[in-house]
């Protein structure tokens, strides 16, 4: 195998000084190809044993991951076409060969066989890896005839490249607008740094005011501060309608085709499994089992919460003096919501600078789980904005690493994320420590500034520093389940929701804050002032999420191939139960849901109530008065971050909590009325 790769060497870290498109297929092609001669040699092993077959198909599961990850990372961080282009030819690759792996009958009688005689002698982290080993067998089809096991791997294979393809189309329409701003008057409230970096826009393309993008601050900031209301619908519009048939850039990336493809393969997937539907095979692997009992909880959540939307929705409307268009909800909210607590996102941005923001985050990690976190310098970067942490134990041991890449850029992925770059890894002897790529899309430091946030920008941070120390904390000697791996999807935001909490905390917010001319930290009052604005607009926000959780279910669980998909007709449907705001006839939402059509998150959105109801849950064990109690944060360590997928969920959790979760801390947290909930 050739050793001048980058992707093949065996440096620590990836080399992201020195990966090029060029070599992404070929690694892939070679890693591949050693690895089909290895499992070959292994599924024909006459007395398979744990040590013989589990513990090299997990080294090679870790190898893989580790080649791969880079890639796919640099493929949402710094996209081009040479890169797509190569990312998408490794696609089919990869699918066809984790089919091929999970459909294997000789290693499914292996591991049935290393269950039936080494049970006694496994450990519970052993007696894990094989449970769910055997379960994934069962879901890939490995007890399939011939003809459908083929047929069940053609489908992933073409389910990848379609999610792929949904996603570039997102990213290329988001990319390919703009619009130019030439009447001053007409930004009057929008973010001065946004304002000068438009003007340089415009400046470098020799014209004259100002030249906007699409990326995320920019739409977040003009559709909640522009006075302007042509302004704000402009963006409206173009956000809601990216890669469809309507906006500026009506069909020139359309995803409409792409739903109707994605949600009938996979429900023929299921349907080659025996499930029912595709929301059924999801929900195989889940803490919640069944359609029926995710949508009542959602529909509870909803009765609990509209009323309070409806009313809160009124408010707003008679304070605008008129009723008001979608383009006009967040901007006359932020409005509201300045006029009752004097406090505004965009106040909030002076006392908040990158630099503390951080150092205040990993004070908060270092009390709970007494770990100290440094930056180093000399790491192979893939660009220049982007900084590496190393993670510590109390004594100084050597626990796991991080990346952020924190700044909005073009031909970056929007939204936020976290991601393992490396896997723990214990085995043989042989130690790796985890690393994690922490990505978030905040406005990039401008005149010799550092970059200041929203507080908005600082529960997102939180919430994916959260996702990180789950990965980073894991104790567990098995790539398969250690970290996020081997986790239930609807769990997997409990530590990342769990965290967004103490951003909330007075102490946290004294420590995070330091307003950039006098280093003052945030006065105590607006500390209470901003506080006091959690629960503002809660039943609104808990209908939101309800909404796109419950359309995705429904569409996932109600697929009909005799009549399609019915994405709108299903979410007009969903609107018409649970919603209170207006949206216009164009909308075209599910178009860029990339959560669903090209994330993890299919038959699966309801995974962020879920997991709120036990992130609330597990902060209220802490108490009203020390939310960095030592004993309770180690045992949430030891319970929950450490675990990894080495047991259930719900298992750990009452472990942790002493009882099954409760719904009553989430909304008594928000200011909803449980007694309405209970009725």
């Amino acid at each position: 195998m050739p050793t001048n790769n980058p992707l093949l060497g065996d440096s620590a870290l990836p080399r992201f000084d020195a990966i090029l498109p060029e070599h992404v297929e070929p690694a892939i092609r070679a890693t591949l190809a050693e690895q089909r001669v290895r499992v070959a040699g292994i599924a024909a092993l006459p007395e398979p044993t744990f040590a013989t077959v589990v513990l090299p198909l997990e080294q090679m599961r870790h190898r893989l991951a580790r080649i791969w990850s880079p890639v796919g990372h640099l493929n949402g961080v710094l996209n081009s076409e040479a890169l797509r282009a190569a990312y998408n030819s490794c696609l089919p690759l990869l699918s066809e060969y984790s089919t091929d792996l999970a459909q294997s009958e000789p290693l499914f009688k292996a591991y049935l066989a290393i269950r039936e005689r080494e049970w006694a002698s496994l450990d519970n982290e052993q007696r894990a890896v094989l449970e769910r080993a055997l379960r994934d067998f069962r879901l890939a089809g490995v007890a399939l005839d011939p003809a459908r096991k083929a047929r069940f791997k053609e489908v992933m294979i073409e389910l990848a490249r379609l999610q792929a393809k949904f996603e570039e189309n997102v990213l290329d329409a988001t990319n390919a607008f703009s619009h130019r701003v030439t009447e001053a008057s007409e930004l009057a409230g929008v973010n001065q740094g946004l304002i000068e970096r438009a003007a340089r826009r415009a400046s470098e393309q020799g014209l004259s005011g100002w030249i906007f993008g699409l990326d995320q601050p920019t739409y977040v900031a003009i559709v909640t501060d522009a006075h302007h209301a042509p302004l704000r619908r402009i963006f409206y519009e173009a956000w809601t309608t990216r890669a469809s048939d309507r906006g500026p850039s009506a069909g020139m990336f359309d995803n409409g085709t792409l739903i109707e493809q994605i949600v009938q393969l996979r429900h023929e997937a299921a349907r080659l499994l025996d499930f029912n539907s595709f929301a059924e095979y999801a929900l195989a692997d889940r803490m919640a089992h069944t359609v029926p009992e995710v949508t009542d909880f959602l529909r509870q959540l909803a009765a609990a919460a509209r009323s309070h939307a409806s009313a809160e929705l009124a408010e707003l409307e008679t304070f605008a003096g008129r009723k008001l268009d979608a383009w006009d909800l967040t901007y006359y909210s932020e409005r509201l919501q300045h006029s009752r607590f004097q406090i505004s996102q965009e106040e909030l941005r002076e006392f908040l600078p990158l630099p503390r923001v951080l150092a205040g985050l990993f004070e908060v990690a270092e009390k709970l789980y007494g770990v100290t976190i440094s930056e180093r310098d000399g790491v192979p970067l893939w660009h220049p904005d982007v900084r590496y942490y190393e993670v510590r134990s109390g004594r100084g041991e050597p626990l796991a690493s991080f990346y952020l890449d924190a700044y909005a850029r073009s031909h970056k992925r929007s939204g936020a994320w976290m991601d393992d770059c490396v896997g723990r890894k214990q085995l043989q002897g042989a130690l790796t420590l985890p690393v994690a790529y922490l990505v978030c899309n905040s406005l990039p430091p401008q005149d010799g500034r550092p970059a200041l946030l929203t507080h908005d920008d600082v529960v997102t941070l939180f919430h994916e520093f959260g996702h990180g120390l789950h990965h980073m904390l894991t104790r567990i000697a098995y790539p398969s389940i250690a970290g996020i791996n081997g986790v239930a999807w609807d769990a997997v935001e409990l530590p990342s929701q769990f965290m967004e909490n103490y951003a909330w905390l007075p102490q946290v917010l004294e420590r995070i804050s330091a307003e950039v001319r006098s280093g003052q930290p945030l006065p105590a009052s607006k500390q209470q002032q901003l506080i006091a604005t959690r629960s503002y607009q809660a039943g609104l926000a808990t209908l939101r999420q309800v909404e796109f959780a419950l359309f995705d279910m429904r569409l996932h669980a109600e697929y009909d191939p005799a009549r399609g998909a019915r994405a709108y007709e299903l979410l007009a449907e969903v609107r018409g139960e649970v919603s209170v705001v207006p949206v216009p006839e164009w909308n075209r939402f599910p178009h860029n849901f990339t959560h669903i059509f090209a994330g993890g998150y299919a038959a699966g959105y309801y995974s962020y109530k879920w997991a709120e109801v036990l992130a609330a849950d597990a902060f209220a064990a802490f108490g009203a008065r020390n939310a960095f109690d030592r004993a309770t944060a180690g045992r949430f360590l030891d319970s929950i971050l450490a675990r990894g997928g080495s047991r259930d969920l719900l298992d750990a959790f009452v472990e942790f909590r002493g009882r099954k979760p409760d719904i009553a801390p989430l909304l008594q947290m928000h200011g909803i009325d449980t007694a309405r909930t209970a009725a």
